[in-house]
């Protein structure tokens, strides 16, 4: 399949139209598979929540490729430790996430998306791998806390 400009419009407007402000198109065959690779399209009012990945085996890479993305690592207590903007021109294009690193993304433009590679297989976030200072998805905290990462690349 080609990455095309088309490819990442569209699944700008599924993320649109998504609750969560966010959909993924992935290119492994299923969640069993060994590596996961894929297209994240985040519009800025999504909220990941902080978090990290304990396993050893998942180390994660993003790059840009559209817009424009906020990265940010904590420490254990949610203190707010690095902090970086990715672009597909900018000085910084992406991340390589070390397991065990507390961190978040955001997007600061409309429209954006990154591509994102892993090891498979998928395990959903245990909760001692959920930010426990961060508010969980859906809570009533959430646009303050969202707002407040995104002040840091204001």
């Amino acid at each position: 399949m080609l990455i095309t400009q088309s490819v990442l419009s569209a699944l700008t407007l599924e993320a649109d139209a998504s609750p969560r402000r966010r959909k993924n198109r992935n290119f492994h065959a299923s969640s069993d598979a060994p590596a996961h690779r894929l297209l994240n399209a985040l519009e800025p009012d999504s909220y990941v929540r902080p978090h990290c990945h304990k396993d050893a085996s998942k180390d994660e890479t993003i790059i840009a490729l559209r817009g424009r993305f906020g990265v940010v690592f904590f420490d254990a207590a949610g203190a707010v430790i690095e902090h970086a903007v990715i672009a597909p021109a900018g000085e910084c294009v992406g991340v390589d996430i070390e397991h065990g690193s507390f961190h978040s993304i955001v997007a600061l433009e409309g429209g954006s998306v990154f591509f994102e590679c892993k090891a498979g297989p998928y395990a959903a976030l245990s909760p001692d791998e959920l930010a426990p200072w961060a508010p969980a998805e859906g809570d009533g905290a959430v646009p303050a806390y969202l707002a407040k990462l995104r002040a840091l690349f204001a």
